[in-house]
């Protein structure tokens, strides 16, 4: 199968899922959370039902391929192609009626993420990207995205969903990445990332994240010329302490404060 196989059969993905999650947008609807522990973190029966139909159609489609998703767990994580579903990323802004969330699409191939979609369907865009090259449709139209060099931390833009969701530890570390940046800004979850894949934004740094967090968004941003990375330089497929940048002059600044 090809890469352009592979899109076709993931915008069916989107669209399923899309029509179910819409219906519950800036509506009264139940909230769960999913920690006990006095922390919140909230998952709603548009998050299961979307991500339900993702793993039906694909069953359906590729009964040998694997599957991780973020409510309802792994199957045959063994298989060749695994695909890696987070139906609502960014529930906190989802439930708070703002949209910065996206549905997150990942196909592996031997543990290497392929291909990579998110999809905001509110706004009805769509950020794909294959390593190679990247893209964007929607409202304004359709486009190859390109992330924007920038030379210095000094004339960068930072997003972070929230420094909170760090640890004291990490969160001490990000400040003195924030100091040295021209503008800071908190929220995103994965449209930061896709903003900075389409040149509107130069550094990313969060911690903590799964890899149906971010798995998708590694074809995106790779595709569109960035470069994404855990804190230590590693792949960041797989999750943990993320760092992303549009120009690596921006990102090897960053890897030595974060590691320093």
């Amino acid at each position: 199968m090809t890469v352009v196989d592979f899109t076709a059969f993931t915008s069916r993905l989107a669209s399923a899922s899309g029509e179910l999650i819409l219906p519950f947008f800036r509506t009264s609807l139940s909230i769960d959370n999913k920690k006990q522990n006095g922390e919140f973190d909230p998952v709603t029966e548009a998050d299961r039902a979307a991500e339900a139909v993702m793993r039906r159609m694909i069953k359906a489609s590729f009964p040998k391929h694997g599957i991780v998703g973020e409510e309802f767990g792994e199957e045959n994580t063994d298989a060749d192609y695994v695909w890696v579903l987070d139906p609502i990323d960014g529930t906190k802004s989802f439930i708070s009626g703002l949209p910065i969330w996206g549905t997150l699409i990942a196909l592996l191939h031997k543990g290497t993420p392929v291909f990579g979609m998110m999809h905001q369907p509110y706004i009805g865009e769509r950020f794909t990207g294959d390593n190679g090259s990247a893209r964007y449709s929607g409202p304004s139209g359709e486009r190859k995205l390109m992330a924007r060099r920038c030379k210095s931390l000094s004339e960068a833009t930072l997003f972070t969903t929230s420094p909170r969701l760090m640890s004291e530890a990490d969160r001490a570390i990000f400040e003195r990445v924030q100091n040295e940046v021209r503008l800071s800004r908190y929220g995103g979850d994965c449209y930061a990332y896709c903003m900075l894949a389409s040149g509107n934004l130069d550094l990313v740094v969060e911690t903590e994240l799964k890899s149906y967090d971010v798995a998708a968004l590694v074809p995106i941003i790779t595709g569109a010329g960035g470069i994404i990375t855990t804190w230590d330089g590693k792949p960041a497929h797989n999750g943990g302490r993320i760092v992303a940048a549009g120009d690596k002059r921006v990102h090897e600044a960053a890897l030595k404060i974060l590691n320093g």
